[in-house]
C-alpha cells in the first residue's frame, strides 16, 4: 500500500501546475502481465479537460482507500460479469464469465469510493458494479430472463426519464446508444432513480446521488456522436 500511495503522491505533484483540471481515476483489466484499458476512456475524460489516471488493481480495503483518497473522481470501466454470488444467486449459465482477480479489486474500490461521496461514473460492468456493491441485483442473461428481450449488441434508442440527469445533459427525449453487454441492471438499489430505458425495459442509465451509471458505452460513441462529450463535460465539471 505504501508503494501505490507513493506513487499516486508522485503523479499529483507531477500535474499540480495544472491543478484547475481533477484527478480522474479510471480502473482497469490485465491482459497477460500488462495493467491494460481502453483508450477510448481516458481519451474521453482528457478531452473534457480532466487529468485521466489508470489504476492498478487494489489488494486491500487500506490500499483502495489511500488510491480514492488521491483522486478527485473516479470511472469504472466495461469487462466481465459481475459475480451473481454478490447478489444472492448461483451462476445461471455459461454465458456468465468472471475475472476473480479483477472483481476483487473493482469492489475494494467500489466500496472505497461510494464511501468517499465523490463523483463516481460507471460504464457497462461498472455501471452493474456499483448498482450490486449499493444493494440491488442483475438479469445475468437478457435473453434468458427477460421476456422478448435481446442481447443487447447494437445500436438502440432508450427513452430519457424528465429530469434525471441524462436529461439535464442532452435536454431531448431520446438518446441513440450502442449497447454491447448481455447482462443489466435488475432490481434497482435503494435510492437508485432510472435516468434511460430501452423500449424492452432495460435500464440504460441510472444515478444515484454523486453516482451516475450508464449501460451503454458513450467512450465509443464519440467519434460517431460527439455529443456524447457533453456526458464526460458534465461528470469532470462535479469532479472538480
Amino acid at each position: 500500500m505504501r508503494r501505490i500511495t507513493l506513487l499516486l503522491s508522485v503523479c499529483v505533484a507531477v500535474v499540480s501546475c495544472h491543478r484547475n483540471a481533477p484527478v480522474i481515476g479510471i480502473t482497469s483489466f490485465r491482459y497477460h502481465n500488462f495493467v491494460a484499458v481502453g483508450s477510448e476512456y481516458s481519451d474521453a475524460i482528457a478531452g473534457s479537460g480532466a487529468i485521466a489516471m489508470i489504476l492498478p488493481y487494489s489488494h486491500s480495503e487500506a490500499e483502495a482507500a489511500a488510491i480514492i483518497n488521491n483522486l478527485d473522481g473516479i470511472v469504472f470501466i466495461g469487462g466481465t460479469d459481475v459475480p451473481p454470488g454478490w447478489y444472492g444467486e448461483e451462476i445461471l449459465n455459461e454465458t456468465v464469465q468472471l475475472d476473480p482477480l479483477r472483481d476483487r479489486s473493482d469492489s475494494l474500490l467500489a466500496r472505497a469510493a461510494l464511501a468517499s461521496g465523490k463523483p463516481v461514473l460507471g460504464v457497462c460492468r461498472g455501471s452493474q458494479l456499483l448498482n450490486v456493491m449499493l444493494g440491488g441485483t442483475m438479469y445475468q442473461d437478457i435473453p434468458t430472463q427477460v421476456p422478448g428481450g435481446a442481447a443487447h449488441t447494437a445500436l438502440l434508442k432508450a427513452a430519457i426519464e424528465p429530469d434525471s440527469f441524462i436529461d439535464k445533459i442532452f435536454d431531448q427525449d431520446s438518446l441513440t446508444l450502442y449497447c454491447g453487454h448481455h447482462q443489466a441492471v435488475k432490481d434497482l438499489a435503494p435510492g437508485v432513480k432510472v435516468a434511460a430505458r430501452t423500449d424492452d425495459g432495460i435500464v440504460e442509465a441510472w444515478e444515484c446521488g454523486q453516482v451516475w451509471g450508464v449501460q451503454f458505452h458513450p467512450e465509443g460513441l464519440l467519434p460517431y456522436l460527439p455529443e456524447y462529450k457533453l456526458l464526460f463535460d458534465a461528470f469532470v465539471e462535479r469532479c472538480k
